[in-house]
C-alpha cells in the first residue's frame, strides 16, 4: 500500500454499523452481500450455521464524490447469546435490524431492539429481508407488523427497506442510506479508550521465532487517538491466584502496528473496527482472553473496582418471549397493555436486595449482587464477581436470570 492510500484511509469518514435480528433471519448472508465478506470465521460457527461470537467485516463504500469506511459488527441472534449481542451494541454508531418477511417479528427481534435502546444506539435502518419468499400481500402485511412493532421505540421513524439478500435485491438502497447517515461527533482530545472485543494469536503453528507476531487486540476506539509506537495499559488485565484468591493485574505493552481492516495505518481515531498488534506474549492474548478489557495510555483509566453504582431504569415488560396477541397482531415494545382482559405475565418486577444481576458494560459482562437500592432516586449499588473499569456515564445493560436464561430487563448509567 502506498503512503497516499494509507493517508486516505486515515482521513475517511467512518461508521460502526451493527447487524441485529433474530436467528436465521439472514444477517450474515446480508452482510456478505453488502461487503463481499463473510463475518463468520470460526469453525464452530461455519459448522452450525449460526453466529456465536461477534463477527466483523468492513468495506470502503463509494458513490459519486461520497466515500466512507464502514465497519460492520454481526451480532448473534440466538437467545442464549444476548451477552455477546450487548457487547456488540457497545461498539455501534448505528444498526441495521433485519426482519424476515416470511417469519415476521420474533423473540430476538424484540430483544435486539431493546438491547440497542439499552446501549443508546439511536440510528437504525430496518431491513425487511427474504422478500422473494412472500407474496406482495404478505409483504405489505409484514410491513404493517413492523410499523406496529417499532411504534413508540427508538426505531419508530426508521426507514424500512424491502430486500432479498440471497438475490441481491435492493442492497444498493441500503448502501445509499449508509452514505447519507450522519457521522457522530468524535472526541479526539480525551485520553484514548479502546474497547477490546476480541484478542488472539495470529501466528501459524511452526512459525520461526524471529518471525513471530505479538498478541493482537481487536475492537473499537471510543475516544482519543492511538499511534503506532504508543505504550498502552490494559485493564482489568490478567488474573493471578494467591492463596486461593484471584486478583487482577493490569498489563502494559507497546503498539507495534495498527490495522483498519486490511489497511495498515500509523494513527487511529474513533470510528471503525481496529486490530492492534502489540508486544504481548500470545499466551496472554489467545482465545479472546483479553476480550472485555479496556486499553488506554498508562495511568489514565480509573482504578478497577468490585463495587459499582448505577442510575437505572427498568422496562415495563420482558421481551424475547413468544406471546399470544389478539388477532395475531404484533404489539409495539412500549405499548401499554393495562387491560382487565389481558393479564401480562411478562411484567418486570422491581429489583430486590441481594438479587444476582448480569451487567453488560462496554464489551465486558459481569454478575453483581445488589447491596443497596434507592427506588426513589432510581439508583442501585452492586458487589461484582468480576471487577470492571468504571467510566462515569457509560451505559450498562441490566439482565435477570429468568428460567435459567439471562433476560434484558433494563439499562443504567455508571455514576
Amino acid at each position: 500500500m502506498t503512503e497516499k492510500q494509507k493517508q486516505d484511509i486515515e482521513q475517511l469518514e467512518m461508521l460502526n454499523i451493527g447487524i441485529a435480528g433474530h436467528i436465521d433471519h439472514g444477517k450474515t448472508t446480508f452482510l456478505s452481500k453488502l461487503t463481499g465478506k463473510f463475518a463468520d470465521t470460526h469453525s464452530e460457527e461455519l459448522k452450525r450455521g449460526i453466529t456465536i461470537k461477534l463477527g466483523y467485516a468492513d468495506m470502503i463504500l463509494e458513490k459519486g464524490k461520497k466515500k466512507r469506511y464502514l465497519s460492520f459488527i454481526d451480532c448473534p441472534g440466538h437467545e442464549m447469546l444476548m451477552a455477546t449481542m450487548l457487547s456488540g451494541a457497545a461498539l455501534m454508531d448505528a444498526a441495521i435490524l433485519l426482519v424476515a418477511a416470511n417469519e415476521g417479528i420474533k423473540p430476538q427481534t424484540r430483544e435486539h431492539l431493546i438491547a440497542l435502546q439499552a446501549k443508546d444506539v439511536k440510528k437504525i435502518i430496518i431491513v425487511q429481508n427474504k422478500i422473494d419468499l412472500v407474496t406482495q400481500e404478505q409483504a405489505l402485511k409484514n410491513y404493517k407488523q413492523i410499523k406496529a412493532f417499532v411504534k413508540g421505540t427508538i426505531a419508530q421513524d426508521s426507514p424500512i427497506i424491502p430486500i432479498s439478500a440471497q438475490q441481491g435485491v435492493n442492497i444498493d438502497k441500503v448502501k445509499d442510506l449508509l452514505l447519507e447517515m450522519e457521522i457522530p461527533e468524535r472526541d479526539l482530545k480525551s485520553d484514548p479508550e479502546f474497547l477490546i472485543a476480541r484478542s488472539f494469536d495470529i501466528n501459524k503453528p511452526g512459525t520461526q521465532i524471529a518471525k513471530l507476531h505479538g498478541g493482537v487486540l481487536a475492537g473499537i476506539l471510543k475516544k482519543g487517538i492511538l499511534k503506532q509506537g504508543d505504550e498502552i495499559e490494559i485493564k482489568p488485565g490478567i488474573t493471578e491466584k494467591h492463596a486461593n484468591q484471584f486478583t487482577y493485574k493490569p498489563v502494559k505493552t507497546k503498539i507495534i502496528s495498527i490495522f483498519r481492516g486490511n489497511h495498515q495505518i500509523k494513527q487511529a481515531t474513533p470510528g471503525g473496527s481496529l486490530a492492534i498488534e502489540t508486544e504481548l506474549d500470545n499466551i496472554l492474548s489467545k482465545t479472546d482472553s483479553l476480550s472485555g478489557n479496556i486499553a488506554s495510555k498508562p495511568s489514565t483509566l480509573p482504578e478497577i473496582t468490585e463495587k459499582i453504582k448505577l442510575k437505572y431504569e427498568l422496562f415495563k415488560e420482558l421481551v424475547g418471549e413468544e406471546k399470544t396477541q389478539e388477532k395475531g397482531e404484533t404489539k409495539g415494545l412500549n405499548q401499554n397493555k393495562n387491560s382487565n382482559q389481558n393479564t401480562n405475565q411478562n411484567n418486570i418486577t422491581p429489583l430486590i436486595l441481594s438479587e444476582m444481576i448480569m451487567l453488560s458494560i462496554n464489551t465486558t459482562t459481569t454478575v453483581g449482587k445488589i447491596t443497596k437500592i434507592s427506588e426513589k432516586d432510581n439508583e442501585v449499588e452492586f458487589s461484582l464477581k468480576i471487577p470492571v473499569v468504571p467510566i462515569k456515564g457509560d451505559s450498562v445493560g441490566i439482565a435477570r436470570n429468568i428460567h435459567n436464561h439471562w433476560r434484558l430487563i433494563g439499562f443504567g448509567e455508571i455514576l
